[in-house]
């Protein structure tokens, strides 16, 4: 029997927090949120469902702090409409049993869902599927400020730390991407200027928070598109984030473009990225969180005894077994069985298991076990609170 003991010994963080053990889940768009932006049905229960199976961090996403800038109509948002007392238990329920959770905020710039929102993002864009408008000087010189409320507003209501999200697409990521990034002041062009609002941003969460909250980095190692940010270019602002005030950076990779793959359908075997981890370590000297491909237990556990990471980030796998850590402590090295879907449309894969959160939130088993049913539930879920976003935020 394999020894997985190493996955359950606790990590301290540099401002003092301390992770029960090794395993986190990652920030999914659990598309959860009740289309005015607080937390809907069983969004909660799915939380605690995860403490209770022994995760040890949660992170949740994405949590907006402008709803002119959302990804889904089921996002949170932090904010004047905020229902306080529906987050506060989502909080507190999802911190059972020493677990913790951090929100994970977001902008989804040039990406943002265009029924809800007004994508804008570094540059103007015009190309299939993705049309926007660029930010403004004065407009980018609001958004440090515009994070650290949305921070201290998730510190007040119980979060247990937040992550930046610097990759996958959204703006952050975006800034730091000449293929989203053209421009021409000092926002862009080489990679010292184009990672200047990240850095500008990290610097005003903490400020908004103390230095004992916890703050994490989510960064691409790459964007997985010609053009896009490469993994040298990334190295760079993996030893620029060393000399930040972040405790902990997530490392995963891919770009939700339209028409480009998404990294979590890859069915290459074992860690996507552990190489580019195991770069990192030589110029970023904080705890890293390795995401993306990890399916078992050893593979798991390999990436924690070798040193490529100090945490694990688990998605699908969690979504499939809620108590996948729990199984594992117990001496069970399950190996998660995934399904496989032919010809899947694009995003289809990713409805389905949205469709599965909702299950586990409501304690029932999987109501679309075929793809094409969890796709049609989710378009017309979507279609629906669309119309409940616009009564409460308005025509963006």
């Amino acid at each position: 029997m394999t020894d997985l003991s190493p996955l359950f010994q606790p990590l301290t963080l540099p401002c003092g927090t301390v992770l029960k053990n090794r395993i986190a889940k990652s920030a999914m768009s659990d598309s959860m949120g009740d289309g005015r932006g607080n937390p809907g049905p069983g969004h909660a229960r799915l939380y605690e469902r995860w403490a209770d199976g022994g995760t040890a961090l949660s992170f949740i996403g994405e949590v907006q702090g402008d709803a002119s800038a959302a990804e889904k109509p089921g996002n949170l948002v932090l904010g004047p409409h905020t229902d306080r007392l529906a987050i506060a238990d989502l909080t507190q329920r999802a911190r059972r049993g020493g677990a913790l959770i951090f929100a994970q905020l977001g902008h989804a710039g040039a990406m943002a869902h265009p029924p809800i929102s007004r994508p804008r993002g570094p540059s103007a864009l015009a190309l299939p599927g993705l049309t926007c408008d660029a930010l403004s000087a004065e407009e980018i010189a609001t958004l440090p400020a515009q994070f650290a409320a949305t921070a201290k507003m998730a510190q007040g209501l119980g979060f247990s730390g937040v992550q930046i999200h610097a990759a996958h697409g959204f703006l952050l990521s975006q800034f730091l991407s000449p293929l989203f990034n053209h421009r021409t002041d000092d926002h862009g062009g080489r990679i010292q200027n184009r990672m200047r609002l990240l850095l500008g941003v990290i610097q005003a969460v903490r400020a908004a928070t103390g230095l004992a909250f916890p703050i994490a980095l989510k960064l691409n190692a790459t964007d997985q598109l010609a053009g896009g940010l490469s993994e040298g270019e990334a190295l760079q602002v993996a030893e620029a984030l060393d000399d930040t005030t972040i405790d902990l950076l997530d490392i995963s990779g891919g770009t939700y473009f339209p028409g480009a793959p998404s990294a979590s359908d890859r069915t290459t075997q074992g860690a996507y990225f552990a190489g580019f981890a195991q770069s990192a370590r030589r110029v970023f000297r904080k705890p890293i969180m390795l995401t993306g491909g990890v399916k078992t237990a050893r593979q798991a556990l390999d990436i924690i005894t070798d040193g490529t990471a100090d945490v694990v980030g688990l998605a699908r796998a969690l979504v499939l077994y809620p108590d996948l850590p729990n199984q594992w402590r117990a001496g069970a090295a399950l190996t998660p069985q995934f399904p496989r879907f032919q010809a899947p449309p694009e995003g289809g894969i990713t409805a389905w298991y949205t469709m599965r959160l909702t299950d586990i939130g409501l304690d029932q088993r999987p109501s679309f076990p075929n793809l094409p049913d969890a796709v049609a539930a989710y378009d017309a879920r979507d279609a629906a609170r669309t119309r409940l976003w616009r009564d409460a935020f308005g025509a963006q």
